[in-house]
């Protein structure tokens, strides 16, 4: 069997030493970024050989690739279904794992000047970073439009790419941190009056 990376599966690290490893390879990306993180920097971090590592992650693209999937410093964002789409857009955006959250709006920026290179990386990423957050998102559309909420005319889609983009433009090319104030800006004045389409007018 193959994994995301492309890489055969290794024999698994035993007891806690794999997640304390996991967690020790996301603290390091988010301190130095993919480009300058190191096996033998995660290794010092976790207190644990190089050889530990090798055994069980072939590369560190393999190791950071299952860090960013399966670390608790990565959470999903809550999936909570508050009845309306200005609810679960916020709860979703200013919990654990959304974009208020530190830990993984720092992997990203760990990721981000590395992803365009490195297509093994990429494609773990999109896999097991983005895929579940796109899921998550999709069913707060997909609830907002069974409500009503959304015009049959409004580019779901776009919008679900909006308020991301917007941040992600803030973070990373302003350098501007998210707040909750940002998200709650998009929301009510793009997104809200996106989603209503011709019925706004």
């Amino acid at each position: 069997m193959i994994d995301a990376v492309g890489a055969r599966p290794r024999p698994r690290v035993e007891g806690g030493r794999e997640e304390e490893i996991l967690e020790a390879a996301v603290s390091v990306l988010a301190e130095l970024g993919y480009d300058r993180l190191t096996m033998d920097a995660v290794a010092t971090a976790a207190k644990a050989s190089k050889a530990t590592l090798y055994r069980r992650w072939s590369t560190k693209a393999d190791l950071v690739a299952d860090a960013i999937s399966r670390s608790k410093g990565c959470p999903l964002p809550e999936d909570v279904d508050t009845g309306s789409l200005r609810g679960d857009l916020i709860a979703q955006s200013c919990g654990v794992g959304g974009f208020t959250d530190e830990m993984p709006m720092s992997v990203i920026a760990g990721l981000i000047t590395a992803l365009h290179r490195d297509a093994d990386l990429q494609k773990a990423f999109q896999e097991r970073f983005l895929a579940p957050r796109i899921a998550i998102s999709a069913g707060v559309y997909a609830r907002a439009a069974a409500r009503g909420e959304i015009a049959p005319d409004a580019d779901v889609e776009l919008l679900a790419m909006t308020l991301p983009a917007i941040v992600v433009h803030n973070a990373y090319v302003l350098g501007i941190a998210p707040t909750e104030d940002l998200i709650l800006r998009v929301i009510d004045n793009v997104i809200l009056p996106a989603a209503r389409g011709s019925q706004a007018s």
